[in-house]
């Protein structure tokens, strides 16, 4: 006999429609020129602006919260030495140095043949990678190889791309102009393989006119691994596992966040990857404590928010963990409702498309 499994915990019920051509291959000329589409919880009520008019939604003593982790460039093109076949890295996370000149990472390979453990990978001629284990699903461990004086942040910015989403294609590579916009105005943190997308949308004199407005501001840092992206593969997702990411409260961050709640400000939680930290440093009294150290809260339907009130977002991939997310927040059934009228409105979606706004206080 098949086990029920309720609707919002069925991984079949956050599938959705969305043709080809709306998946964004370029972002909006201008951050802000995005389009919001705004989702009202207490009634279900949608509509429709641009995203330089988000501050209509926003009261003075209200807390803007964002992302500042950084993208560095994980995705590195070279060839086997010895044999010259072409190689592709994709870093799964920033290095970690284990000595000088020589730092360990976890990676993703494409090769016509797998390489075998002790082989050289070369990229440049100052940074090459020893394959040290390899690992099912197409993962190794490497050990990457540089100049000791030379800092390995510097030589990825050199010689590495920036990991655009799959969806997102790029023949060639990505682009200069990918490399300012695939990254947030307030990008501070090294350590993230995929750009907190909620974060593209605003530029600086958008965040200026908010806190002109008296919507104070405030950051945590959440390093978004690839783990976050991976498929749920299990029809009950609440038997699926996120891998654990690196995230960092401050005491002043959370000091904000606990006097904006307590004046009865509302808390806006810039992205996913804001959410998912505020709310795992509010899960054990429901004040947000400061922390540091590996995040792997799970948030779906069901999930009792005790930090964030409101969302801003972008539209997210059917039956990914990030859709989970924003249903807790927003209501499966009225967030797909809210997603078909993107569809219908042709808003462009994913990473570099439009935004949501999800109000759950009004």
């Amino acid at each position: 006999m098949t086990e029920y499994i309720p609707e919002d915990f069925r991984l079949s019920a956050y599938n959705y429609l969305l043709p080809e051509e709306l998946i964004a291959q370029q972002p909006a000329d201008r951050r802000e020129e995005s389009r919001l589409l705004t989702l009202h919880c207490n009634d279900g009520r949608t509509e429709f602006r641009r995203f330089a008019e988000a501050g209509a939604f926003f009261r003075p003593g209200d807390l803007l919260v964002v992302n500042n982790t950084k993208v560095f460039p994980a995705r590195l093109l070279g060839s086997k030495a010895g044999s010259g076949g072409r190689v592709e890295l994709l870093l799964l996370h920033f290095p970690e140095e284990r000595q000088a000149g020589e730092a360990a990472a976890l990676a993703l390979i494409r090769s016509s043949k797998r390489p075998k453990p002790v082989s050289l990978l070369h990229f440049a001629d100052d940074l090459q990678a020893r394959v040290e284990e390899l690992l099912p699903d197409g993962k190794v461990r490497v050990a990457l190889l540089h100049p000791p004086e030379t800092e390995l942040a510097t030589l990825l910015e050199r010689h590495g791309q920036l990991p655009l989403p799959p969806y997102i294609r790029r023949p060639e590579g990505s682009t200069p102009e990918d490399a300012l916009r695939y990254q947030t105005e307030y990008a501070q943190h090294v350590g993230s393989v995929a750009a907190p997308t909620a974060g593209l949308h605003f530029s600086r004199s958008l965040l200026d006119e908010l806190e002109g407005q008296g919507v104070r501001q405030a950051a945590v840092t959440l390093h978004v691994g690839y783990g976050t992206f991976a498929p749920v593969r299990c029809e009950d997702i609440r038997q699926h596992e996120l891998h654990k990411e690196f995230v960092q409260v401050s005491e002043e961050t959370a000091a904000a966040v606990n006097a904006t709640r307590a004046a009865g400000g509302r808390i806006w939680a810039v992205g996913t990857t804001t959410a998912r930290t505020l709310e795992f440093a509010a899960a054990q009294t429901g004040r947000v404590e400061p922390t540091e150290g590996l995040c792997g809260l799970y948030i779906y339907p069901g999930w009792q928010f005790k930090a964030v009130d409101n969302l801003i977002t972008n539209f997210h991939l059917p039956q990914s963990s990030l859709l989970f997310l924003v249903s807790a927040l927003a209501g499966r059934k009225q967030l797909l409702a809210a997603y078909a009228e993107a569809v219908a409105q042709r808003c462009r979606f994913f990473s570099y498309g439009d935004a949501m706004a999800v109000i759950a206080k009004p």
